[in-house]
C-alpha cells in the first residue's frame, strides 16, 4: 500500500464527494449570514518542518512490517504509520510545546487510523460496485476545488506542501466521485429539496438570517504604551487632537492615516472596513456606532491609544428575505446537508459489516 497523506486526501475526498453534483459553494454563492452554513473541510497547507530532536520517528518497539491496522484484509503496517505520524509532526512540530509533542502524537495515531480505515472501507465499496470515473470528471472536480481554494493558494501549491504526487490527487478525486455516485444513487437522485423545504427552513431558522448592526469605518490611531508616563501621554493626545484640527479644517484623512497612524491599517489609509458590534473594544465601538456619517469625532482614549474615528457608513440590522438568491443558498445548503447525512450512514453501514483490526490498543 502507498505512503498516503490522510488527513489531506481525506478532506478533499469529503469536500469532493459533496462538490461534483452540488458544489461546495463560492463566496457569492454563500448565505450572508455564515452560521447557516456548514464548514468546510479543512484543507492542510502547512509547510514542512525539521521533525523535533525530542520526537523520535517511533515510540513503539513493533517492527516495521507488523500490521497495526487491518480492514478486510488490508493492512495499514508500523512503518507506514509512523512516516505518516513522522510528516505531520514535521509540519506542526514547531507550533507544538515540546511537554505536549506526546500527547499530539497519541492523537495524530488515532487520527490516522481513522482515516486509513475510512477511506479502505470507502475504496472497497466503489470496487465492489465496479463504479468507475472518468478523466473528464476528474479534470472538472478539479477545476471545481480549484474555485473552492483561497486566493493566492494553488493545487500545486498544496501537493507540494503536503508532498502529494499529481497522480495521488487525481486517485483522491477520482475516488471522490465514486464515493459520490453511491451516495446520489441512494437518494434515488433526489437532491434538491422541495419549496415547501425551503420556506420551512427559512421559517424555522430566522435568526440565522439577520444581518447584525455595521459601521464602515476608519480612524487614526497614536498608539500608547505600558511605560508611557502622563507627560508623554498628554503629548499623544495633544498630536492627535492636532490631526484631529487638520481633518476639520480639509485635510485627506488617508494621508494622514498613513503619515501618522499606529495601527496596521494606515496602509489602507485608516480603513478598517465593516465592523460589527463586539469586534472592537467598548469605547471604539460605542464612539463609531453613535457618530454621524462622514463626521470627524471627537479623540476616543482606548487601552491602544487615541483614536480619530470616521464613519463612512452605518447599516442598521436587518433580517435577509426569502427571496431568490436566498432560496438558492438555502437549497445549496440543504443538498450539501442531505448528502453528508447519506455519506454518514454509508459509513456507518460499511463499518457495522467490515472486519476491522486493529492492533496494539
Amino acid at each position: 500500500m502507498k505512503n498516503r497523506k490522510y488527513s489531506t486526501l481525506i478532506a478533499i475526498l469529503t469536500c469532493l464527494a459533496l462538490l461534483v453534483m452540488v458544489g461546495c459553494n463560492s463566496k457569492e454563492e454563500k448565505l450572508k449570514v455564515a452560521k447557516v452554513l456548514p464548514a468546510k473541510p479543512e484543507v492542510k497547507q502547512e509547510l514542512p518542518q525539521a521533525v523535533p530532536p525530542s520526537v523520535s520517528p517511533s515510540t513503539t518497539l513493533a517492527e516495521p512490517s507488523a500490521a497495526v491496522v487491518e480492514v478486510n484484509g488490508t493492512k495499514l503496517t508500523q512503518g507506514q504509520l509512523d512516516r505518516e505520524i513522522r510528516d505531520s509532526l514535521a509540519a506542526i512540530g514547531s507550533q507544538v510545546p515540546a511537554d505536549r509533542l506526546p500527547q499530539v502524537r497519541t492523537n495524530l495515531r488515532k487520527r490516522l487510523i481513522d482515516e486509513f480505515i475510512l477511506r479502505t472501507l470507502l475504496t472497497d465499496e466503489v470496487n465492489r460496485q465496479k463504479i468507475s470515473a472518468t478523466k473528464q470528471e476528474v479534470a472538472e472536480a478539479i477545476d471545481k476545488f480549484k474555485a473552492t481554494l483561497p486566493s493566492g493558494v494553488t493545487v500545486e501549491e498544496i501537493m507540494k506542501k503536503n508532498r502529494i504526487s499529481e497522480k495521488e490527487m487525481r486517485e483522491e478525486i477520482g475516488l471522490g466521485i465514486k464515493v459520490n455516485r453511491i451516495v446520489l444513487s441512494s437518494l434515488g437522485g433526489k437532491v434538491k429539496p422541495t419549496e415547501e423545504e425551503i420556506t420551512k427552513f427559512y421559517q424555522k431558522n430566522k435568526d440565522k438570517f439577520k444581518i447584525p448592526e455595521t459601521v464602515h469605518a476608519r480612524h487614526i490611531l497614536i498608539a500608547k504604551t505600558p511605560a508611557d508616563n502622563d507627560k508623554t501621554k498628554t503629548e499623544k493626545r495633544a498630536k492627535a487632537e492636532d490631526l484631529r484640527k487638520q481633518l476639520l479644517a480639509g485635510a485627506d484623512f488617508a494621508d494622514l492615516a498613513r503619515k501618522n497612524s499606529d495601527y496596521p491599517s494606515k496602509e489602507n489609509g485608516g480603513d478598517l472596513g465593516m465592523i460589527s458590534r463586539g469586534q472592537m473594544v467598548k469605547p471604539f465601538e460605542d464612539a463609531a456606532f453613535s457618530q454621524k456619517k462622514d463626521a470627524i469625532g471627537p479623540v476616543v482614549e482606548t487601552d491602544f491609544g487615541y483614536h480619530i474615528i470616521q464613519v463612512l457608513q452605518h447599516n442598521e440590522p436587518q433580517t435577509v428575505n426569502l427571496d431568490e438568491k436566498t432560496k438558492k443558498d438555502i437549497a445549496s445548503f440543504l443538498e450539501r446537508e442531505k448528502m453528508q447525512e447519506v455519506f454518514a450512514s454509508l459509513v456507518k453501514k460499511l463499518r457495522a459489516k467490515a472486519n476491522i483490526l486493529i492492533h496494539g490498543q
